[in-house]
């Protein structure tokens, strides 16, 4: 019996079937055509789902297996990266070690581009692509759940409501994330359920006591447990967020008092929004791996992983120039020093548009949180 069938990636045995299910899901052609052919209106735009079509079904012919599929979308990924980034800094790597599963830690900004960025810089650095752990939210779209567990994507059940059942879906949980670690399969996890949408880059004690929960069988402590799962925290920054302004809409309405309920397709919009959007320069940081021994506490650990993932985060002229509209208003304390301000300053007010205030506000907090971060180390 295959214990975590409802929660695992697929495995190569149902690879010919969700395949074949994606090749008769129109949306995906839609999709696809809308990154190949962008510029191809009307009757050209049929005329381009019609050769998209055809040359989806050409290349996955040749497909066999999960690995094939993670090398062949592995392409569409870089071409990704080059379309919509200037540059991509991987930072740290070279400190890990090729033969070793790890569980990265990660703060949390774009639904679906956060792991698949550690995952390709894993790739072009020759490291083994970690398993993905993403929210049974995203399942309410079949064919971005279906793309999603075929390039190695796990659940996490976050909408179980009754509190035993939600508690026994975080033991599988937890118990699968030990046995891809044992079976040699490293572990992608955001420090903290949904998107940190306000900027703020903080570990929630939940998901590391989620993770200690597979030691409980064994009567293993939390630092025992956390240290059979390698912890590394990884920083992802990104000069823009292609998402910014929906976000800091969002925010403004919150923190008005105003009741925010999503679209029902607001994460497909957001996955799309995020991986076609211009996002300037990126970089990933891998952080040093944690001797949980050194941070016995969910609280501790949390602490240590806030540290590493402020600290690794690459800060641009836009964080600065929003650091220092906030500092000018007396809502934070200023820098010492601020670097490349107009440039950042001119990119804000262009992204902001003519936005109310509410939102500007929200998006310049947004921008400047990685540096009251680190303000705060």
């Amino acid at each position: 019996m295959d214990e975590f069938a409802d929660i695992r990636p697929y495995n190569d045995t149902e690879f010919p079937i969700i395949l074949e299910r994606l090749l008769a899901e129109p949306d995906l052609v839609k999709g696809l055509t809308y990154f190949m052919r962008p510029r191809w209106r009307g009757p050209l735009r049929l005329l381009a789902r019609s050769l998209v079509r055809w040359r989806l079904q050409k290349d996955v012919s040749r497909l066999e297996s999960v690995a094939d599929f993670q090398l062949w979308l592995a392409s569409y990924v870089e071409k990704i990266i080059q379309k919509t980034t200037t540059d991509l800094q991987i930072v740290g790597i070279e400190k890990l070690d090729k033969n070793k599963s790890y569980t990265w830690i990660s703060n949390h900004r774009d639904i679906a581009l956060d792991p698949t960025l550690v995952n390709f810089a894993l790739h072009s650095s020759d490291h083994s692509t970690g398993r993905i752990a993403i929210g049974d939210n995203l399942l309410t779209n079949p064919m971005i759940g279906d793309l999603m567990r075929l390039n190695k994507s796990f659940i996490v059940k976050r909408s179980i409501v009754a509190r035993r059942d939600k508690f026994t879906a975080l033991q599988l949980l937890s118990k699968y994330i030990r046995f891809s670690i044992e079976e040699g399969e490293s572990i992608w996890i955001a420090q903290q359920e949904g998107r940190a949408k306000d900027g703020i880059d903080a570990t929630d004690t939940a998901v590391l006591k989620m993770l200690s929960l597979s030691g409980r069988s064994n009567k293993e402590s939390f630092a025992e447990t956390l240290q059979a799962l390698h912890p590394v925290p990884v920083s992802i920054s990104y000069e823009y967020d292609p998402c910014d302004v929906l976000k800091a809409r969002e925010m403004a309405a919150i923190s008005a008092g105003q009741q925010y309920c999503k679209s029902e397709n607001e994460d497909v919009e957001s996955i799309i929004t995020g991986l076609m959007g211009d996002k300037g320069r990126v970089q990933v940081t891998f952080g040093e791996e944690i001797v949980p021994e050194l941070f016995s506490t969910a609280e501790s650990l949390a602490t240590e992983i806030d540290r590493q993932i402020a600290l690794g985060y690459c800060c641009y002229p836009i964080n600065q120039a929003a650091h220092k509209l906030l500092a000018d208003q007396g809502i934070i304390e200023p820098l010492d020093h601020y670097d490349e301000v107009e440039l950042g300053l001119s990119a804000l007010k262009q992204r902001c548009g003519d936005e109310p205030e509410a939102v500007k506000q929200q998006l310049y907090s947004m921008y400047a949180q990685p540096l009251i971060r680190k303000q705060g180390l």
